[in-house]
């Protein structure tokens, strides 16, 4: 098979990096490369831990630094907090320890090579609902959203996308017409949309309108 994914593996003690990369070495999806072999840059790395502590968000953090390629994390433990540091490490793919048979975790290694992202249907669940949270306690009191906008430039975008006009606009929500124009130019500038309706239909992919 020629179209192999090209694996890269670190673990934090030797039993792991043993167990973990003869289970590899059976799947044909997968190509078990190591850092001595110079010739084959890895496309996906697979970091397997117990816990996401410092240690393991540094070894994540230097593979982010050290090229191009995604990380699968493999963890005994994790919760949504760490989820999200190791998210920020570049990780897209996280598998825990016990549910990590060869043929899931090359699933995982394919899907995340093909610029997908895998996580535990449980652990996103509870994400989310801490996102929401988030969004609902801390961010919306301050006018804020996870998108980067804020309430008012929503209700302009809003209005846009229901088809009135500056002026209209201005009337509606009580601002004068060089403040909305103001708001729909900032909005474009900072999002680099093209203009009012690359606004409205990113608007509508973050699901705002």
């Amino acid at each position: 098979m020629t179209d192999r994914t090209i694996v890269g593996l670190r673990a934090q003690d030797p039993i792991s990096q043993a167990g973990v990369a003869s289970q590899l070495r059976t799947r044909p999806e997968v190509k078990l490369t190591s850092e001595d072999e110079g010739e084959l840059a890895p496309e996906v790395v697979v970091v397997v831990v117990d816990v996401v502590d410092d240690e393991a968000l540094r070894m994540l953090r230097s593979i982010q630094r050290a090229g191009s390629a995604r990380g699968v994390l493999v963890a005994t433990e994790i919760d949504e907090q760490k989820l999200v540091s190791a998210a920020e490490c570049g990780v897209a793919g996280v598998v825990r320890r016990s549910e990590a048979t060869p043929d899931h975790l090359a699933r995982v290694i394919v899907a995340v090579a093909k610029g997908e992202a895998h996580v535990p249907a449980d652990l996103l669940g509870r994400l989310l609902e801490q996102v929401g949270k988030f969004q609902g306690q801390v961010l919306g009191p301050r006018g804020l959203h996870f998108t980067g906008l804020s309430s008012r430039e929503v209700d302009v975008l809003r209005l846009v996308a229901e088809g009135y006009d500056t002026a209209d606009i201005a009337t509606k929500l009580a601002y004068s017409e060089r403040t909305i124009k103001n708001v729909l130019h900032a909005v474009m500038t900072r999002l680099q949309l093209r203009n009012r309706s690359h606004a409205v239909a990113y608007a509508l992919r973050q699901g705002l309108i």
